[in-house]
């Protein structure tokens, strides 16, 4: 335990300057700052900076910062690029960069079994940390644009969320199962790697996802059908509000999209990278259901739209074109919405939905001035 707090506590040190033993501190950077930036809770990072936290959270700290140190490298290099070089001759270093953060996200999602993080980190730290910590920034720069300034995807750079929720019944030998999309969280970019235009945005999501069961059972065209006062009853119905309606597990999953801006449109397109179910809890599910037969019942069907549905909820997704948000780019701004129309097949049954992201932290507020 000694040697690896020594080896964390010198590691970190390289980081955030020297450390000192009686404050419990490093030179650089508060105890506070320095667990946002591990993605730790500030209990978490007190632990390990006292010598009282246990083998294994020392493992994985020592693993977290090993990332950092190597990401850092990577950075510097880019950074020893002349200041002046434009968009076209720095590309080449990126993809490294974003690669190396991208493995970091798939790795958190199909290895969390093998390496147990603790509750209290959410399970998008790692992607949080890749967008909002100061050791990697994948976002291009103002100084980093062209001169004539005509690089639309600056202005789409930044965070956005899911504007409203939207709902997809699962169709299956039996009805009443429903797909539930409540909350994603996306770090759009410019994808100066495959364009020098400025035409790509590349966006990273994570969601969360919900599966709920109808006690009814009833069938999918009590909800979607060609009546929109029909569709949009079943859009606005709130699960929770209902006894109805018993919620049976979360999906998480870890989402890459692309935009592609022309004078008119966005086009968008994008697959799963990750995906993760959370059945609930066996005690929470008889609490609904009183018996275990119902419960084994609900949880084969679950298995079975895991298996066998949600596959084709991971295949590349099918949307009209949006509108774009402002043919003058230097308009678009927090509280702008990109909305499309889009298209789910499953079993050979196409069911179609909206999906609207909006925007809510531009990275680059300011405009460009032609130089």
């Amino acid at each position: 335990m000694t040697e690896l707090y020594q080896e964390l506590v010198k590691k970190l040190s390289q980081l955030f300057g020297r450390f000192d033993s009686d404050k419990q501190r490093f030179q650089d950077a508060t105890n506070s700052k320095i667990s946002r930036e591990l993605g730790y809770s500030d209990s978490q990072f007190s632990r390990l900076i006292h010598g009282t936290a246990t083998e294994g959270e020392y493992q994985r700290a020592l693993m977290n910062v090993d990332r950092i140190l190597k990401l850092e490298k990577l950075e510097k290099e880019l950074n020893s690029i002349s200041p002046g070089s434009s968009v076209k001759s720095k590309k080449w270093i990126v993809p490294s960069v974003f690669i190396v953060c991208t493995m970091l996200v798939v790795i958190f999602f199909l290895n969390r079994n093998t390496a147990p993080i603790k509750p209290e980190i959410p399970r998008d730290h790692t992607l949080r940390w890749t967008f909002e910590s100061s050791f990697i920034n994948p976002y291009i720069k103002l100084d980093d644009l062209p001169p004539d300034c005509n690089y639309p995807c600056y202005k789409y750079q930044g965070k956005w969320k899911l504007d409203k929720a939207y709902k997809l019944p699962i169709f299956l030998e039996r009805n009443g199962y429903h797909y539930l999309a409540t909350e994603v969280d996306m770090y759009a970019r410019c994808l100066m790697e495959k364009s020098d235009k400025g035409d790509i945005v590349e966006g990273y999501e994570y969601q969360r996802h919900e599966i709920w069961y109808d006690r009814r059972e009833w069938p999918m065209d009590s909800f979607l059908t060609s009546d929109k006062i029909r569709n949009s009853y079943y859009q606005n119905l709130d699960f929770n509000a209902t006894g109805d309606f018993v919620k049976l597990a979360n999906i998480h999953t870890f989402f890459r999209s692309e935009f592609g801006l022309t004078d008119s449109v966005i086009h968008r397109s994008g697959k799963v990278i990750g995906r993760d179910l959370e059945l609930l809890s066996k005690d929470i599910l008889l609490s609904y259901f009183g018996n275990e037969e119902k419960v084994e019942e609900v949880e084969k069907e679950v298995e079975k739209i895991m298996r066998n549905r949600i596959r084709d909820f991971s295949v590349p997704i099918t949307c009209m074109d949006a509108p774009l948000i402002d043919k003058d780019v230097a308009q678009i701004q927090d509280g702008d919405i990109m909305s499309f129309r889009c298209a789910l097949t499953t079993s050979r049954m196409t069911i179609d939905y909206v999906k609207t992201y909006q925007l809510t932290d531009q990275y680059i507020k300011n405009d460009c001035v032609n130089r």
